[in-house]
């Protein structure tokens, strides 16, 4: 397995490229799932406000399958979940901003996930990753959000935060 890249700052998740260039929405979801779905509490956990086990938003469970032998996250006995499948059930109760660009289509409008790693009541790790075909993720495209970061994101407006993030030129 490659090592997973840690993203910790805005300038860091800008520089990965990732939720980039439109009509992806990857940055949106980021930004939706910092806003909406995840607390701290007073430990610094990260709590989920919906447990992702009941589906809710198209939360499922992410299979950590081998791809030409190689997991793309860590083994570990814990689950995994993912969310922003657009074409998946109770995934239209995610935003407008976040659906709004997609097009039902096999395109890029709907290749960006957040997968979770669930430990107890609380969020162990979050990644974000490039979804490719039928069952295929980008190794190079995937990244773990800190705490920190999810923290930062929390501070911003949407459109501070698209700002923030965008790569201008590969929007271009």
């Amino acid at each position: 397995m490659p090592k997973i890249r840690t993203l910790n700052q805005l300038s860091h998740l800008k520089e990965s490229g990732f939720g980039q260039p439109w009509p992806r929405h990857g940055l949106k979801l980021l930004y939706w799932f910092a806003h909406k779905y995840v607390d701290f509490d007073e430990d610094n956990a990260m709590c989920w406000r919906y447990d992702p086990e009941r589906r809710w938003y198209g939360f499922h469970p992410f299979e950590n399958r081998y791809d030409e032998n190689v997991k793309l996250l860590p083994d570990t006995y814990l689950p995994y979940y993912e969310v922003g499948n657009l074409g998946k059930p109770r995934a239209h109760k995610l935003p407008k901003y976040v659906r709004g660009d997609y097009t039902g289509y096999h395109d890029n409008s709907n290749i960006d996930r957040v997968i979770v790693r669930v430990k107890d009541e609380h969020f162990d790790r979050v990644y974000v990753t490039e979804h490719h075909g039928e069952s295929e993720y980008n190794p190079r495209g995937t990244y773990r959000i800190s705490r920190g970061l999810i923290k930062i994101i929390q501070e911003y407006t949407l459109d501070g935060f698209l700002m923030d993030t965008q790569n201008i030129s590969l929007i271009l």
